[in-house]
């Protein structure tokens, strides 16, 4: 008689090897550290003996035993079995949707207006959002296609590279007059607002490097930290004082007028890049490659001219 309990275990104890800790495998499964610990214990409990070598170096790290080293790939083999088998039972409906995630700031800002013209464009597939900041949905399967900014060093994704990046400052075109869009020392006297967001490895400029750029002076304030860049660009877009913003996720609102780009003959390039990602294992369906190229097709040419100024084309 097969336990559920049993897989419950098994794909905790699977992720946990995947990431060496319980709080990754947490964020993954979307539940807590404690959680994903009791599960691999009661697994540890049913086979008699630990599966993980548990040492502490500044957080917990986890390590497997030989016996579990040696059983981890019938796991995850069998895990990834079961994904298919559920697809199967999905049946040719399945192949009219596509499962579509990205990050919220990107969604919002950035890929919200391009879906809504896909679908016009092709009434037959059915596009699927998941709203994330984890890659594991697209390299678990769990969507079919995902859009990422980074330096494209994910595990378990094929990528293909979309569009590079740069940094722009903008603001409400209600705190500044027209005159001072390109004055330093009119900025250093706003207040300014700072993207505690982690962007590790990208060059994201910090004000000091902004303000000494531009020739400006001290800061006049200590200015307003937030550590979501989607609230940096509302409290930007509220007036609340100046970003810096990434400019594909800002384009849409300078063209149309609701942010003012500030010096707008600086901007600062980013090592990040955005990409395109799809599970390393899987052989895309029709509908997947469709909505793939026609949004390298709507980047490089159609909808959007390219989220950059001077972007290269795909390579």
């Amino acid at each position: 008689m097969r336990s559920l309990n049993r897989l419950k275990w098994l794909h905790a104890f699977e992720a946990t090897a995947r990431h060496g800790s319980f709080t990754g495998a947490a964020q993954e499964l979307g539940v807590t550290p404690a959680a994903v610990g009791q599960l691999v214990r009661s697994l540890e409990d049913w086979v008699g003996h630990p599966l993980l070598h548990r040492t502490r170096s500044g957080k917990e790290r986890l390590t497997l035993v030989d016996e579990a080293q040696n059983a981890l790939q019938d796991i995850t083999q069998g895990l990834d079995k079961l994904e298919t088998g559920l697809n199967k039972l999905r049946g040719r409906r399945s192949r009219s949707v596509v499962v579509v995630t990205a990050s919220q700031v990107l969604m919002m800002n950035w890929l919200m207006d391009r879906l809504n013209r896909f679908s016009e464009a092709h009434e037959n597939i059915d596009l699927r959002l998941n709203v994330t900041e984890k890659l594991m949905d697209v390299s678990h399967g769990e969507a079919d296609i995902g859009i990422r900014c980074g330096q494209g060093d994910w595990p378990g994704v094929n990528k293909t590279w979309l569009m590079d990046e740069e940094a722009v400052l903008v603001c409400s075109p209600r705190l500044v007059p027209p005159e001072k869009m390109a004055c330093a020392e009119w900025l250093a006297a706003q207040k300014l607002i700072h993207d505690d967001t982690p962007h590790p490895g990208a060059g994201f400029p910090s004000w000091d490097d902004v303000l000494m750029a531009v020739g400006a002076p001290e800061p006049l304030e200590s200015g307003l930290h937030i550590n979501s860049t989607s609230a940096v660009i509302l409290s930007a877009l509220s007036g609340r004082g100046v970003a810096i913003v990434r400019y594909a996720l800002v384009k849409q609102l300078i063209e149309t007028g609701q942010l003012i780009q500030l010096h707008p003959d600086r901007r600062w390039s980013l090592t990040w890049s955005y990409y395109l990602v799809t599970p390393q294992q899987n052989v895309l369906r029709d509908e997947v490659k469709v909505f793939r190229d026609w949004l390298l097709q709507d980047v490089v040419s159609g909808g959007s001219r390219s989220a950059v100024s001077g972007i290269k084309l795909p390579r």
